[in-house]
């Protein structure tokens, strides 16, 4: 392996300065439970290691307006240890959950898990069905997108040179709403999603879905939100009928590939199981059920 410098900037203006005076490859270390592995391997031989972990506003959680802003470099067991946004957001803890081993997850990061842009991601779907916006920074200055709008395929984003995911906003919450994260693996735990279902909702007074969000991993290139599967949900009260449109929805959107994890057909079908699940879990949770 050729010379890595490695920097550990204090500010994410420094990290910018850094990354876009790189005349190699550079990558940002957060975590590293997936780069570290990858330059192992000879998948990834950046020149420039740029260790974000030692930046505030990136390695912090804070409430700000009943809207939660969660750094890109905070580990998945801060978050999810932290008992006013795992109450608030239990879906997205569901999907940080599912991220390899406890130990992994002590180093592992939101931020990572979505800019490695891998399909079968599991905290990805559960942010995209949120509605959480991501805070980028960049020789331009910073902008917002949507967190659905980052990955464009496997190991790619839409980030340009120099940029770099500072942050995730999280909308606040409105009374009567719930969400979940479901995947279905071959084995317990530890394993990569052949599916994912992420489901975010809000229902009135009378039980009446008034907003949804459907998202599903693992099933294409990307997370693809779902705008069909949500609108089977909206102005229903959940009845058969509403969760049979919404499984149809979800298994008609993916556009899975065979592999030794699952055929396509099983992928498909496989969608709209989950999806079924995942909004009955939401519900009930909106209903303080569970």
């Amino acid at each position: 392996m050729s010379e890595i410098r490695y920097e550990t900037p204090k500010t994410t203006e420094a990290a910018v300065v850094l990354l876009m005076a790189a005349s190699g490859p550079a990558k940002i270390l957060s975590g590293g439970t997936d780069l570290l592995i990858q330059m192992r391997s000879g998948a990834q031989q950046p020149g420039l290691l740029v260790d974000v972990k030692h930046i505030a506003e990136m390695t912090s959680i804070t409430l700000e307006n009943d809207s939660y802003r969660i750094g890109a470099a905070v580990p998945c067991m801060k978050l999810v240890e932290d008992k006013g946004f795992a109450k608030t957001w239990p879906g997205v803890i569901d999907g940080v959950n599912l991220i390899g081993s406890i130990q992994v997850r002590g180093r592992a990061t939101v931020g990572g898990n979505l800019c490695n842009a891998g399909p079968a991601a599991d905290s990805v779907p559960a942010m995209i069905a949120a509605g959480a916006i991501a805070t980028i920074a960049g020789p331009a200055g910073r902008r917002e997108v949507p967190v659905e709008q980052i990955a464009t395929g496997p190991g790619k984003t839409s980030l340009a040179k120099g940029e770099l995911v500072v942050s995730f906003t999280f909308p606040k919450r409105a009374v009567r709403s719930g969400d979940a994260y479901l995947r279905f693996t071959p084995r317990t735990e530890m394993d990569i999603a052949v599916v994912g279902v992420g489901i975010n909702l809000t229902v009135d007074d009378q039980g009446v879905c008034t907003h949804a969000r459907v998202c599903l991993g693992a099933v294409a290139e990307r997370a693809l939100l779902v705008q069909q599967a949500a609108d089977a949900l909206i102005g229903t009260t959940l009845d058969a009928k509403a969760m049979e449109k919404l499984a149809a929805a979800a298994s008609a959107a993916a556009r899975p590939i065979d592999d030794k994890r699952g055929t396509k057909e099983f992928r498909i079908k496989v969608s709209g199981v989950l999806a079924r699940r995942a909004a009955q879990i939401a519900l009930d949770r909106a209903m303080g059920k569970n």
